[in-house]
């Protein structure tokens, strides 16, 4: 139990630890506190859908899904859609590529949210809008406040991460219910089946949480499903 902290204005001697920390706790959750309401503000209306596309740093240009990825977000992007990222290499930088090969900067962006890490310092050149932070907290946060579309290709544990972290905000309401979560790929369709197994029976969770994403194998699938999102966002943005 936290301790009664002095009144506004009094002062708070250093010598007083304990004092002190528990000053210094109130002051960051109040910070929290101000983040969060501030979060609450979105723009009347966005210029454009945007979608972030989730997947492998380690994929390199040529490969059979750095290709398919790249067609994936020039299709989005010809259908008026902006293209986020996590702004690296690998599948990053397919979807960013894809997107600036529209040729229509004015009408959309090529948008990479990274991460400072000692390694993948450079953002790939095909970003035009970058944005830099320090956690991956803050950064998963700004991909669920930038997005209204989520798509999964090929990754590892960080692409994982992200899913769930979509997913989970999904079920429980922060991010919209009606937000689509596409999954493209046989090992998400393990995944997600790995999921109806062990998750449902054992009451994980519910039956209706299982059904949020959804798993196909194409790009061209995928693009099938955000064109009617996108077109119904168009009709009430």
């Amino acid at each position: 139990m936290t301790k009664d902290l002095p009144r506004n204005k009094e002062i708070v001697r250093l010598s007083d630890e304990e004092t002190v920390r528990e000053l210094i706790i109130h002051s960051v959750f109040d910070l929290w506190k101000v983040v969060n309401n501030l979060t609450r503000l979105r723009l009347t209306k966005r210029a454009h859908y945007c979608v972030s596309i989730f997947g492998s740093a380690r994929t390199s240009p040529g490969n059979f899904a750095y290709e398919q990825v790249k067609q994936l977000a020039k299709g989005l992007a010809n259908m008026g859609c902006d293209i986020i990222t996590g702004g690296g290499p690998g599948l990053m930088q397919a979807a960013n590529e894809g997107a600036t090969e529209v040729g229509a900067p004015q009408r959309n962006r090529s948008v990479g949210i990274r991460v400072e890490l000692p390694f993948e310092q450079n953002i790939n050149p095909f970003v035009n809008e970058p944005y830099e932070h320090e956690t991956f907290f803050s950064r998963l946060h700004h991909f669920a406040l930038a997005s209204d579309a989520f798509i999964i290709v090929p990754g590892g544990i960080g692409t994982t991460l992200e899913a769930t972290m979509v997913w989970q905000l999904i079920q429980v309401g922060h991010i919209k219910k009606d937000t689509p979560l596409i999954f493209i790929g046989k090992m998400w369709a393990d995944f997600l089946e790995w999921t109806r197994q062990h998750l449902l029976p054992n009451q994980l969770v519910n039956p209706e949480d299982v059904e949020i994403p959804h798993c196909v194998n194409t790009a061209e699938e995928a693009i099938a499903i955000l064109k009617k999102y996108h077109e119904n966002w168009l009709i009430h943005n």
